[in-house]
């Protein structure tokens, strides 16, 4: 298995020795075409020396935050992997350096300020801009006597990016996971039933409306539809159904300011009519079917989106203002806003489509997750068989 990234990369998070320099615009560090990461831990205490090796027999999960990627090792001792900003001296294009105090962790949630790391039996939640030598936060992890939870949901409640670190939360909702976005959260419950709440400025709670709300509310119009995963962005939110064993159907809403939301958005096209504007007047045909068609700058209600008609949408993920669904056939759509290349469609340009990733396709491989940070996009991918017919392929690591 391999990992994959692109989108901004102005503290080397995706390409370490690519930081910018004195006189370098962000943009300057455009990655625009997805390019292979290679993950080596190295101990920030000595001098940089390699400790473990990604490879396919270690399991690597992505997290993100704006300026750091952080690579979760599942191997003997599980560690975790800092690159970006403030992470030492990074190698030509390995990582920067091992979280020591992160040996044996489960999973991690980082933050431009914290960096939260879960165990077996206890959370901690470390200061990334100081140089601690315990953590600031922790708590013993209670047993848990309900459904399995994904992190940052811990028994009783949730773990937040800023202080008060723990969030509580009420144990008749059953909650199995939990996406955070700027100023908004959205819950999935082992019923498959959708809460949300936080900010609802630009629509992201989905109801509706948009007011905010204190406390978790069901998502009525999704009710009696079983949802199988969810997503937070900066102000849009993303979920799909319990289709298949392979995926489900995708529901979008919130802010579409940048097409992130996959329908037709007035400020992108007008974006785009201007730049075609500078290059030649636009005929009246072109300006007769712009005048027919509905744009959408806020969705208040959930939206059901065909990223493909062919296949179902399993894994989906979502950056500050855009979308990465992966489908049930390993093909990877992007949408949105792609000024910093985090589309991987090789330009900067935004889309209010879901386009597929040609990349991937291209180098016969198939994409098995996909984790946006706010301004970036890492994509985890396996070697595809193709001597074998597409039904019965197997799939081989890289």
């Amino acid at each position: 298995m391999n990992w994959f990234g692109f989108g901004f990369n102005g503290f080397g998070q995706i390409r370490a020795n690519e930081k910018l320099t004195d006189g370098e615009s962000a943009g300057d560090a455009n990655v625009t075409y997805p390019i292979s990461i290679d993950i080596v831990c190295r101990n920030l205490e000595e001098e940089p020396v390699q400790i473990c090796q990604h490879n396919s027999n270690v399991d690597t999960q992505i997290r993100t935050s704006w300026s750091r990627r952080a690579a979760l090792h599942s191997n003997s001792d599980g560690r975790l992997c800092l690159a970006g900003f403030g992470v030492g001296t990074p190698s030509q294009r390995g990582c920067g350096g091992c979280v020591e105090e992160s040996r044996g962790c489960q999973d991690a949630h980082i933050s431009e300020g914290y960096l939260a790391l879960s165990f077996t039996d206890r959370v901690e939640c470390w200061n990334s801009e100081r140089n601690e030598k315990k953590p600031g936060w922790s708590m013993v992890i209670p047993d848990n006597t309900g459904p399995s939870l994904a992190f940052p949901l811990v028994p009783g409640g949730y773990i937040a990016s800023n202080p008060p670190f723990y969030r509580p939360l009420s144990p008749q909702l059953l909650a199995v996971s939990l996406a955070l976005g700027t100023e908004h959260a959205v819950l999935l419950t082992a019923s498959g039933d959708i809460y949300t709440w936080g900010s609802g400025s630009h629509g992201q709670l989905g109801h509706g409306d948009l007011s905010p709300q204190e406390e978790p509310r069901a998502m009525e119009a999704l009710m009696g539809m079983p949802m199988s995963t969810v997503a937070a962005g900066g102000w849009h939110s993303v979920c799909t159904s319990v289709w298949s064993t392979a995926g489900g159907d995708l529901y979008v809403w919130g802010w579409n300011e940048s097409g992130q939301v996959g329908l037709p958005s007035r400020a992108l096209r007008g974006e785009q009519q201007k730049s075609q504007d500078t290059g030649g007047a636009s005929t009246c045909e072109d300006q007769e079917e712009s005048n027919d068609e509905v744009f959408i700058s806020i969705q208040a209600f959930p939206a059901l989106v065909d990223v493909t008609k062919s296949c179902e949408v399993s894994k989906i993920s979502c950056g500050s203002r855009h979308t990465a669904a992966v489908t049930s056939t390993g093909d990877l759509y992007t949408w949105g806003w792609g000024e910093y290349g985090q589309l991987g469609q090789g330009t900067v340009n935004s889309s209010d489509e879901p386009r597929q990733v040609e990349f991937f396709k291209d180098q016969g491989l198939r994409v098995v997750d996909v984790v946006c940070g706010p301004w970036n996009t890492f994509v985890s991918a396996i070697k595809e068989d193709p001597s074998l017919h597409p039904d019965t392929n197997i799939l081989n690591p890289l």
